[in-house]
């Protein structure tokens, strides 16, 4: 049976994951250790609070450290709200003069969105991409979003020797990114623990990406 550890750095509503994670027939845990995290065939990377003191977090448990090993070996990591956030370059979150620093894993920047009402809460459409394997089978689905930040442009130039990531948007006063999937690497901005069977079924997909191999 496939295992996944859910990523323990006190950012993120790991319980409820653990919950949803659970109903894919995974085996699954919360941990911050290491090896295990290292090891385990899926890492699924909460977040909750601001993006600097979640990337701060989960250095100090060595999360970078853990996600740029998988990725390098393509094993599967899955970073929700904002643990897929700290995937960009910077954000300007509670920033004065430099903005913060995120794991660079893609370029761009996680700004306040242009929208009249801020938190982005609630229920929302995604406009899947092309041949999408996260949203294979619901992509009309309406998923939970809970930010007021996001990352609206996507500057992450096609190579001909690689396949390019497959980026979902959804609209909140302007476009944002409401996914990725690229290789070993997926993300969502919105809850998909909290977004019902729709939710549930993303997970499944995230999973199936890995079970089947294992």
């Amino acid at each position: 049976m496939s295992t996944v550890v859910i990523l323990d750095y006190g950012h993120g509503n790991v319980r409820s994951a653990l919950r949803a994670i659970e109903s894919t027939g995974v085996t699954a845990r919360i941990t911050s250790d290491f090896d295990d995290a290292l090891s385990a065939d899926g890492l699924l990377v909460p977040g909750v609070g601001a993006f600097g003191s979640c990337v701060s977090a989960l250095r100090s448990v060595r999360g970078d450290q853990i996600i740029e090993r998988r990725l390098a070996g393509g094993l599967p990591v899955l970073g929700i709200c904002v643990g897929m956030q700290i995937l960009f370059a910077s954000s300007t979150e509670h920033a004065d003069t430099n903005n913060f620093a995120g794991l660079d894993q893609w370029p761009g920047i996680v700004r306040a969105l242009d929208a009249p009402v801020l938190p982005h809460m609630g229920w929302n459409t995604v406009r899947a991409a092309d041949n999408s394997h996260m949203f294979q089978g619901i992509a009309q689905e309406r998923f939970y979003f809970v930010h007021s930040y996001g990352v609206t442009s996507w500057d992450l130039p096609d190579h001909d020797y690689l396949e390019p990531p497959r980026v979902s948007w959804s609209h909140y006063g302007e476009q944002f990114v409401a996914a990725v999937e690229n290789g070993p690497l997926w993300a969502t901005q919105f809850h998909p623990e909290k977004s019902g069977q729709a939710g549930l079924t993303l997970l499944a997909n995230w999973v199936s990406t890995f079970s089947e191999k294992s």
